[in-house]
């Protein structure tokens, strides 16, 4: 019940996000936000949330959630949504604010569901 409660938190910071920076600056269907949410949630939170965060702590994890997240917007959100322009710029900027909202995840992760107080904050 925990983990679903950490990604029930974590889905709706990312689609809130995605939603603002793609939805609304580059006019992405709530369908296609859908998806990049989903696929974005469960890979890092599976690789940066409980494989990477435990080991090195919240600087590296947050760093690899934002390189995860320019990645996987740029490139999947550009396939999705079938843009002519670059998604560049708002790759960047969504990764950055998830990674922002991240680095405050990573407290809740720590004291809720990981139980280490060794993990760097």
């Amino acid at each position: 019940m925990e983990h679903a409660k950490a990604l029930a938190i974590k889905g709706v910071m990312t689609l809130v996000i995605l939603y603002l920076v793609l939805g609304v600056g580059y006019s992405a269907g709530f369908g296609d936000v859908l998806i990049l949410t989903l696929l974005l949630g469960i890979i890092s939170y599976v690789a940066g949330d409980l494989l990477v965060l435990p080991k090195m702590g919240n600087v590296v994890a947050t760093i690899a959630d934002f390189g995860l997240a320019l990645l996987l917007i740029w490139g999947v959100g550009a396939m999705l949504m079938n843009q002519n322009e670059s998604l560049g710029m708002g790759a960047f900027f969504a990764a950055l604010l998830i990674a922002l909202g991240e680095w405050m995840f990573h407290s809740y992760m720590t004291k809720n569901i990981l139980h280490d107080s060794s993990a760097e904050i």
